[in-house]
């Protein structure tokens, strides 16, 4: 898609900039030394263990035989997206090194941490297996209240450990959660190690990853995929899922070394993976709004 550059006459020095919030998901990143490489270079494995019970202890034979088993699953890298950005000299130079000067700090802000939030919640929310509210609109922060104790209820009743629980829920209903102000809500509120406020625009049970390409979708980033639903608040503990970026490249290429235009080059790319470990799909619960995704 072609450039659109408003050549600069006198200016102010604050720019319109667009309001986003920076990713709210990015501490839900884990340690790559958890996991492994696989056979095929774009997979890895991590162990899934269990163990047998206890049986009768014998004062003649003593303790029963036990065993333990330990199976290596295998997960695929499920995230890999990018964009390259070139920025002519002149229209940089006319604009008083804006479009290129400010052009990464606008992707990332602008497309790539909503876009990285939209992408890993709709992953959780589509994973079999995790535990599941029937979807509904939450009217009021009393509703919210309600909602969230059956949500914890389910959590201590599937042993999810209480460390490490994070509350991500749209602005509205956290704010509102904080204006009741009751002994009750605030013991609830201060029952997560972190909770994060989620734009709709981002939190989605699932999305479309525009390719940047076809018609239509020249533009990129992502849209609500067809049948998706809002979502209310979920609750994630962290141990249970695999989120990193096995590679990131963020690289500034200046004019000379651009053997195709007099130009400055912006090259990013990002490729990682957000799945759910097989054993812990339970430490994720998610609440979805009765209500279709339209942005």
């Amino acid at each position: 898609m072609a450039n659109n550059f408003v050549l600069a006459k006198n200016y102010i020095e604050n720019l319109d900039e667009v309001y986003k919030l920076a990713s709210v998901t990015s501490d839900l990143t884990g340690d790559q030394a958890m996991v492994r490489a696989g056979a095929a270079a774009n997979e890895i494995i991590y162990p899934h263990i269990s163990t047998s019970g206890l049986g009768d202890y014998s004062r003649e034979t003593g303790y029963p035989k036990g065993a333990v088993s330990i199976e290596w699953k295998t997960t695929k890298f499920n995230y890999d997206r990018g964009t390259k950005i070139t920025v002519d000299v002149m229209d940089d130079q006319e604009t008083f090194n804006l479009a290129f000067g400010k052009a990464g700090a606008a992707l990332q802000r602008e497309k790539v941490a909503p876009e990285a939030d939209a992408f890993t919640f709709a992953i959780l929310a589509g994973k079999a297996g995790i535990m599941k509210a029937t979807p509904a609109d939450l009217a009021n922060a009393e509703a919210f209240l309600a909602a969230l104790l059956v949500a914890k209820n389910a959590l201590d009743e599937a042993e999810v450990p209480d460390e490490e629980r994070y509350l991500f829920a749209t602005p509205t209903l956290v704010n509102s959660l904080m204006a009741l102000d009751t002994t009750k809500s605030k013991e609830v509120y201060n029952s997560f190690a972190v909770v994060r406020k989620v734009p709709k625009t981002r939190f989605m049970t699932a999305i479309d990853l525009k390719d940047g390409k076809t018609t239509g979708e020249e533009l990129g980033h992502y849209s609500p995929a067809t049948g998706a639903k809002f979502i209310n608040f979920m609750i994630v503990h962290k141990p249970a899922i695999i989120k990193y970026d096995k590679h990131v490249a963020n690289d500034l290429i200046p004019p000379n070394l651009n053997a195709d235009y007099d130009g400055y080059i912006l090259k990013y790319r990002k490729y990682g993976i957000v799945d759910v470990y097989e054993n812990k799909v339970n430490g994720i619960y998610l609440h979805a709004s009765a209500t279709d995704a339209v942005m």
